[in-house]
């Protein structure tokens, strides 16, 4: 009998397993699949902090989930409509996240004696008889003999076999939900090239699980997710670091600049060190250097020779930093410092998300060191904030730091690219050769914007001093006179300060230009914040949200929109970092928080409770 093909708007599915299970793999192929069949979607990888943890335990379980639909999808989903778990450990993490008559897709031989041991489940318990009697759908397959009887000729050793066993499992899941395994098949072809037995292996264990999938009667029904009515365009699937990469290439062309990227590796920023380095072509240079130290130190260089410097790091790396980046203010030189928060501090969950670096970008350095600070909403948008962060530290000659985090970092979504002619350019002023007759250079003299002049060594005439010392206002000499610092500190932060003028208004990002709430967010709370006020909007609540991206200095028209709503909720993954920003900047109006603390992204559902609390102050 044919089965029952169920049409559905939005479906999430979270893929889990030991870290060697291949999961993350898995789960991106689903996603690249489920972009070029139209969908809209959101992604949250979720992997184990150390490198190899212990085979089999709770500690050492990765997992993948994404959020597709025919509508627009902003989160990747509270909890999730099927849930694939190829060991106990799995489950025991990760049968949380599903919904309540959601589907458990098990692996079997993931639930021996010794697997139910090592997910520290008590002798007594029978975790999948369990699963039978709660309400969920439970269909259990033998993965690992399935993958060994499909590949039984392929010649490999079994432990080569073994490691197919995930295209099986997604076979079956691309079966189920009325996916192409081509676009699969492609990938690996491409991936294994000089290993085709390895990539036969791949691809026949792929098609065996869609096969299997069809040949058997353990789903009583499939599923379809139609394309998505988005905008039209040209799409592809992005992550953050890959947008930043992305965003900086075409920094580095429009401005017509080199690009230097001084870095070290770090959790979960290496990607951009990685992607930045195989793009040499477009005029970058990265160098990986021995400490933090040294890579921002390289890279203030580079700015003081002419280039498009960049520095990256995570919050620890970014501690490390701090005594380079205030030279680097003193000396008034661009530099881009890309910052992809972790949960903290210390070595903290260097795997987890959190938005705890905001008062470490805006005050975390010694004296009075004002710099820019800006933040991107999600995976595609640091194309557009990491272009932004270039430019002003270009145009205004000042270090800027990017706030992303580990979850925009990481995770995915479509992302409409843009043309070259449709980016604007970044207006760069080197300052001329001067003639023997001219006036001496001075090199802190400055224009109407306060920003001073961009001399690169060895231009005729330009000879100057620099240093961490501070400067006499224009000729740049080292000065101790107090009144003359006083003057120096305040132009540096009225510098930073006139970037207002430069940058786009506020905007409200969904809701009414006025009402009963406004939810303001920054960096990753994006997506929840605009799906929890959407809900609440439709069940009768006047909610409305702004997203602010420009963190130092705010938009200039923050104040008035705070003016027209009755209430302002803050939610943060931090223990309250921008309300304490806006509290100071704004002591007019009364700023509620909402702060959970738990390295992944808010919940829709927690968000509107908040937001519907927050409605009755």
């Amino acid at each position: 009998m044919p089965t029952h093909i169920l049409e559905k708007d939005d479906v999430t599915i979270r893929f889990a397993g030991d870290s060697g299970d291949g999961m993350q793999l898995t789960g991106s192929q689903f996603t690249n699949t489920t972009a070029l069949a139209g969908n809209d979607l959101s992604t949250l990888p979720d992997f184990p902090a150390e490198i190899r943890a212990p085979q089999g335990t709770v500690a050492g379980v990765s997992g993948f989930q994404i959020h597709f639909g025919s509508k627009a999808i902003h989160t990747p989903g509270d909890s999730c409509d099927v849930l694939v778990v190829m060991n106990a450990a799995a489950l025991k993490a990760n049968q949380k996240y599903l919904k309540a008559g959601g589907i458990i897709i098990a692996n079997v031989d993931g639930f021996g004696k010794r697997d139910l041991s090592l997910a520290k489940y008590g002798p007594e318990d029978k975790p999948l008889e369990q699963i039978q009697t709660s309400g969920f759908g439970l269909v259990q397959l033998d993965v690992t003999k399935l993958t060994r009887a499909a590949l039984e000729e392929s010649g490999l050793p079994p432990k080569d076999v073994d490691r197919c066993k995930n295209m099986f499992v997604l076979g079956v899941i691309y079966w189920l939900f009325s996916r192409d395994v081509k676009p699969t098949e492609t990938f690996i072809r491409k991936k294994f090239s000089n290993k085709p037995d390895i990539a036969d292996a791949n691809a026949k264990a792929l098609k065996a699980g869609y096969a299997y999938g069809g040949a058997t009667e353990l789903f009583s029904e499939r599923y379809s997710v139609s394309a998505a009515r988005i905008e039209s365009g040209t799409y592809r699937n992005i992550t953050g670091n890959e947008a930043t990469v992305i965003g900086l290439a075409a920094a580095t062309e429009k401005s017509g600049l080199g690009m230097f990227l001084g870095s070290y590796p770090i959790t979960p920023a290496s990607d951009i060190l990685h992607g930045l380095s195989k793009l040499k072509h477009y005029n970058i240079r990265t160098f990986q250097a021995e400490d933090e130290i040294a890579a921002v130190s390289s890279a203030i260089g580079a700015a003081f020779g002419g280039s498009l410097a960049v520095t990256s790091s995570s919050g620890p790396g970014i501690a490390l930093k701090t005594e380079a980046i205030t030279l680097c203010m003193m000396l008034e030189l661009p530099l881009v410092i890309i910052n992809v928060q972790r949960a903290g501090p210390s070595t903290g969950m260097p795997t987890k998300t959190e938005q705890s670096d905001l008062l470490q970008a805006v005050y975390g350095r010694a004296g009075e060191a004002p710099l820019a600070v800006v933040a991107p909403c999600s995976p595609a948008d640091c194309f557009e904030m990491i272009f932004e962060a270039s430019r002003i530290a270009l145009e205004h000659m000042i270090p800027v730091m990017f706030l992303s985090d580990g979850y925009i970092a990481n995770g995915a979504e479509p992302w409409k690219f843009p043309k070259s002619e449709d980016i604007g350019p970044i207006r760069v002023a080197f300052k001329e050769k001067r003639d023997p007759e001219d006036p001496p250079f001075r090199p802190y003299d400055r224009d109407k914007r306060l920003v001073r002049s961009w001399a690169v060594p060895g231009t005729p005439g330009l000879e100057h001093r620099i240093g961490g010392l501070e400067k006499e206002d224009g000729t740049g000499d080292i000065s101790y006179d107090p009144d003359n610092h006083h003057a120096m500190t305040l132009i540096r932060e009225q510098k930073r300060n006139n970037i207002a003028n430069f940058i786009p208004e506020q905007r409200i990002d969904e809701g009414q230009e006025s009402g009963k709430v406004l939810v303001v967010g920054w960096g990753s709370t994006y997506g929840s914040v605009k799906a929890a006020v959407h809900e609440v909007n439709q069940q009768g609540l006047k909610a409305s949200h702004a997203h602010i991206r420009y963190l130092s200095p705010f938009p200039k028209n923050l104040k008035s929109i705070f003016s027209r709503f009755d209430t302002i909720l803050v939610p943060e993954i931090n223990n309250g970092q921008l309300i304490k920003l806006l509290r100071d900047q704004f002591p007019e109006f009364t700023f509620h928080g909402y702060n959970r603390i738990t390295g992944v992204p808010f919940s829709v559902s927690s968000l509107c409770d908040a937001i519907l609390r927050a409605s009755k102050f």
